[in-house]
């Protein structure tokens, strides 16, 4: 049993991760549709142009090691796809957390049941891809899901209080 304090506490990481995916989703929704109208071309000298200065200080940089790799290996299909998911992703993250944060109580099973299919779709497309990105999202996924049904717990026991 936690006391009040704890579950004020919970509650706040519990808004925090929520608002966090809301424009995490507006991001998405943002930078899916930025790379479905850039090309390949535009992407590969963006990319090339950020991270070329940092692989010269530190050949051994993790992240523009992995930007320049994942961007290089591209193909069209990788880049709709990617875009249309980013889009995609990021819509359903705005609807889901508009109704988290208007206390909707059907928005607390739909949104542990949409990140749920996130996660295994994620996990689906990781078999393929072994894509870091994919298991850094599936991780962020799975704590807001524990952070929902905790709140959703206390929500159908407790109500609403301020």
């Amino acid at each position: 049993m936690t006391t009040a304090r704890e579950e004020k506490a919970l509650h706040d990481v519990f808004l925090i991760s929520i608002w966090i995916k809301g424009l995490v989703g507006l991001g998405q929704v943002a930078a899916g549709g930025l790379l479905l109208a850039a090309s390949r071309a535009t992407l590969t000298s963006f990319v090339l142009r950020w991270t070329t200065p940092e692989l010269s200080e530190d050949p051994h940089d993790w992240l523009a090691n992995l930007l320049q790799a994942s961007t290089l290996g591209w193909n069209p299909g990788t880049q709709s796809f990617a875009s249309v998911y980013l889009i995609v992703h990021g819509l359903i993250k705005i609807v889901l957390v508009a109704g988290l944060l208007r206390r909707k109580m059907w928005s607390y099973p739909v949104s542990m049941g949409v990140l749920g299919a996130f996660i295994a779709y994620q996990l689906y497309r990781y078999s393929f891809t072994h894509s870091i990105w994919l298991l850094l999202l599936t991780g962020l996924d799975a704590v807001v899901i524990a952070l929902i049904h905790h709140e959703y717990r206390v929500r159908k026991t407790h109500g609403f209080p301020v």
